[in-house]
């Protein structure tokens, strides 16, 4: 990679959703990216639709989870390597699946993983703000929202 020229033209995208990546294989892959040549690579994480083809609401735990552990991809990463995070929200697995996941009974988990990644992590604080946005009494982060 590195004698093709590729890294001076693109960036290359981590994807993972899961709320238990393993973490320090992310460091590695990094890391590895930039002895190719790669100065700078993006992540993606998911705020819904990553958890099943058939799931109608969204898990919002499950995608905080999956931010925290790019937060601390990215705090165990060398300061300049991270360009962005693209937060996805997939609503089909493919085009000839279902819709998943709509986007009204996600804006909870939208709002949630949002201010954790601006926040730099996710606290009572993140908690009140997002249920002062959104007007609601109180965030459901390990049960399905109601």
């Amino acid at each position: 990679l590195s004698g093709s020229g590729v890294p001076q033209l693109v960036q290359p995208m981590i994807w993972d959703y899961a709320a238990d990546m393993d973490v320090e294989g992310k460091v590695q892959l990094i890391e590895k990216y930039r002895r190719c040549g790669f100065s700078k690579v993006w992540f993606a994480s998911a705020f819904k639709g990553a958890t099943g083809v058939n799931q109608s609401l969204t898990l919002v735990g499950h995608h905080l989870r999956n931010q925290l552990e790019w937060l601390q991809v990215a705090s165990r990463s060398p300061a300049d390597v991270l360009e962005g995070i693209a937060l996805t929200g997939w609503q089909r697995y493919d085009h000839f699946s279902v819709l998943c996941e709509l986007l009204p009974v996600a804006i909870p988990s939208l709002a949630v993983c949002l201010q954790a990644l601006q926040n730099g992590g996710y606290s009572e604080k993140v908690k009140e703000n997002v249920e002062k946005l959104l007007g609601m009494s109180n965030l459901e982060i390990d049960t399905f929202m109601r």
